[in-house]
């Protein structure tokens, strides 16, 4: 009599610009597989990858032993709508989300699915205790960390987090979450729930060059801070606060000595500066408010935060011949 292995542990792999990473990458599942008995699913969703990272998958998968599916998203629409998507795709009762880059160890997946299969814990996330990226990218990451954990998450941890793993009401809760330019990060905290840390060494990437750049992650902090916490507000009102009393000091100051005749003639040059400083903190309120306001329009557009081209699903080759049979 022939059963089929039941695939109640998914994995969620965003894919970008990783064709060179491929064949490490499905090695490495295939031992994962190995070591979970079986029981795994893994989700690989194609973010609009411009090499042949699908076209690869594609071929390949059909031949490994673990069940796939393989999601190809219409376009770029970046790593975070990528893992919703995944984690809509994926149905098993845990899940688990790594990169394509190999650069999060995969033995760490078992690990977060033992701790929530204690069930006192509904999420895992991974804590890097140690780097091992060039010295520059190491202090542009803790830079970043940095100010995120001061302006958007404090309890974040301080390298970051890339990966995690969730059981199914986590999962459904986080998918619950359905606001647009957002960070799928910081939702993970601010959701709450039981959470567990487990610490890991990032790895050198031996594959290519990251797509994380400096743009992206400016781009990053800006959509947590305008989703997360009303800091730049704050700073406008203590601005505002600071340039009334400064305007009423320097206005003072003038009556003053326009009545002690020590202001013979008005400056041209205070004038000048004045409404250059309050006219540029002007547009600068404007921008920031306008940042919010924009985004508080994207989310009543309803939008979805990712289109799937294309399906398709992929059995082993024994389970294959089990239900041929």
């Amino acid at each position: 009599m022939h059963t089929t292995t039941a695939r109640d542990l998914s994995l969620i792999i965003p894919v970008y610009k990783n064709e060179a990473s491929l064949p490490d990458l499905l090695a490495a599942l295939s031992a994962l597989d190995a070591s979970l008995a079986g029981r795994l699913e893994v989700v690989f969703v194609i973010d609009g990858s411009p090499d042949r990272c699908h076209e690869l998958l594609r071929e390949q998968l059909p031949a490994y032993s673990f069940a796939s599916t393989l999601v190809l998203l219409s376009r770029n629409f970046g790593a975070f709508s990528a893992v919703r998507m995944g984690l809509a795709h994926a149905t098993g009762s845990l899940f688990a989300v790594m990169a394509a880059d190999l650069q999060e160890p995969p033995e760490l997946v078992p690990e977060m699915f033992g701790v929530l299969e204690t069930g006192s814990t509904d999420v895992v996330v991974g804590v890097r205790q140690g780097r091992g990226d060039p010295l520059l990218q190491q202090w542009q990451a803790r830079l970043f960390w940095s100010c995120y954990r001061r302006w958007v998450v404090p309890q974040m941890p301080p390298g970051g987090v890339d990966i995690f793993a969730c059981n199914r009401a986590f999962r459904d809760a986080l998918l619950g979450l359905e606001e647009s330019r957002s960070s799928l990060i910081a939702q993970i905290f601010w959701l709450g729930f039981r959470r567990a840390e487990v610490p890991y060494e990032r790895q050198v990437r031996q594959h290519g060059t990251s797509a994380w750049t400096w743009r992206k992650k400016v781009a990053y902090l800006a959509d947590s801070v305008f989703s997360f916490t009303d800091l730049p507000i704050r700073w406008l009102l203590l601005a505002g606060t600071l340039g009334v009393f400064a305007a009423l000091g320097l206005g003072a100051t003038a009556v003053v000595g326009r009545l002690l005749g020590l202001i013979a003639v008005p400056g041209y040059a205070m004038t000048l500066v004045a409404i250059l400083f309050f006219g540029a903190l002007n547009l600068l309120s404007l921008g920031i408010v306008g940042a919010y306001a924009w985004r508080a329009y994207e989310n009543t557009k309803q939008r979805p935060q990712a289109v799937a081209l294309n399906v398709q699903h992929f059995h082993p080759p024994t389970e294959r011949a089990a239900t041929s049979l």
